[in-house]
C-alpha cells in the first residue's frame, strides 16, 4: 500500500514522519504521524518496539506528537510511536462536521453500525488491523510482535476498550483522563447514540467499564486524571466507575489511577507524566 512523506522532522536524535494513505476501511485519505528512534534510524536491522497513541476529542496526529513531548523519553528508550488520527475526514456526511464531540475528529475508535455513519466510521478497525499492517509494512524496522497503546480523554476510551477487547494483542496500556464509562457520560452517549442507535448492547461493547467487569487473569493499567480538569469535574470522565467495575471484578489490584493535584485536560499534564508512561510501556515492550 502507498504510503506518502509529507514532512520528516529530526526530534530528539530521531525523525518524526507527517505520512498519509489510503484507506479502505474509512473510505478516505487518512493522516498519520510516526516517530522512529534513533536506534532505528541508525540501524534498520534494530527492530524497535512501538507504542500507538490514540488522540482526543478533535485532535489530529499532529497534537501529541508537537505538543505531548512523548518522543523525549521514546527516544531514550528506543520506542517508536504511532500517532493515529482520530476520525474519517471529509466524507461528505451531512452533519458530520457540525459539532467538536461527533462526526469529524470524534470517531471514538469503534465501527459505526447506524447509517450514515457505517459508511466510512470504522477506526475500531482500522486502528487494529488497517493501519498496523501499513505501518509495520512500510518500517520493516518495527516490531509487530511488541505493541503496546496509550491514549487521551476519546483516546484514553480507545486505548482501554481496544486493550481489552483484545488480550495479548497489546503489551500494556496506560492513560491520560480517558473517557472510561461513556455509556454513563454525555459524550459516550451523544456519540455511541450517533454510531449504533438505540442498542444498548453494542454501546456496552465498547465500554471500558463494562470490558473490564469480564477481563480474566491480571492486569497492569496506569491512568492519570488531574483534578483541576473541567471534564472531569462535569464528570466526561468517571475513572471512578471504572475503578469500582474492576473492583467487583476482582482486578482492582492492578490498576494504578493517579489523581494529579491541579492538573488540567491538557497536553500540559501529557508531556508532565509522558516520561512515566513511556516507563510504563518499556517494562512490558522490553521484558
Amino acid at each position: 500500500m502507498s504510503v506518502t512523506t509529507k514532512a520528516t522532522i529530526a526530534s530528539f536524535g530521531g525523525k518524526l514522519l507527517k505520512l498519509s494513505h489510503n484507506a479502505t476501511s474509512t473510505k478516505c485519505e487518512m493522516a498519520f504521524n510516526v516517530y522512529l528512534p534513533p536506534q532505528a534510524v541508525k540501524d534498520s536491522n534494530n527492530k524497535a518496539p512501538v507504542l500507538f497513541f490514540l488522540s482526543g476529542l478533535t485532535c489530529t496526529p499532529d497534537n501529541c506528537s508537537e505538543k505531548g513531548f512523548l518522543q523525549s523519553s521514546a527516544s531514550k528508550k528506543g520506542i517508536a510511536i504511532v500517532y493515529p488520527d482520530t476520525s474519517p475526514r471529509g466524507l461528505g456526511i451531512a452533519g458530520e462536521d457540525d459539532a467538536y464531540d461527533f462526526g469529524s475528529g470524534a470517531g471514538f475508535y469503534i465501527d459505526a453500525t447506524e447509517s450514515p455513519y457505517n459508511s466510512g466510521y470504522n477506526m475500531y478497525t482500522y486502528v487494529t488491523d488497517e493501519l498496523p499492517k501499513v505501518v509495520f509494512g512500510q518500517f520493516p524496522q518495527l516490531d509487530s510482535n511488541r505493541v503496546s497503546i496509550t491514549g487521551h480523554s476519546m483516546g484514553g476510551h480507545g486505548a482501554l476498550t481496544l486493550f481489552l477487547k483484545n488480550p495479548g494483542k497489546y503489551k500494556s496500556v496506560s492513560v491520560f483522563a480517558p473517557i472510561a464509562n461513556p455509556i454513563n457520560c454525555p459524550w459516550g452517549q451523544k456519540a455511541f447514540k450517533g454510531y449504533f442507535g438505540d442498542d444498548n448492547n453494542k454501546w456496552k461493547k465498547h465500554d471500558a467499564t463494562e470490558l473490564v467487569k469480564q477481563w480474566k487473569g491480571s492486569l497492569d493499567i496506569l491512568i492519570d486524571v488531574g483534578t483541576g480538569d473541567d471534564f472531569y469535574k462535569q464528570g466526561q470522565l468517571l475513572p471512578e466507575n471504572f475503578l469500582k467495575a474492576a473492583k467487583e471484578a476482582g482486578v482492582e489490584s492492578g490498576i494504578n489511577v493517579r489523581y494529579q493535584p491541579d492538573y488540567d485536560h491538557s497536553y500540559f499534564t501529557i508531556a508532565t507524566f509522558a516520561n512515566d508512561h513511556i516507563e510504563h510501556a518499556a517494562k512490558h515492550l522490553f521484558a
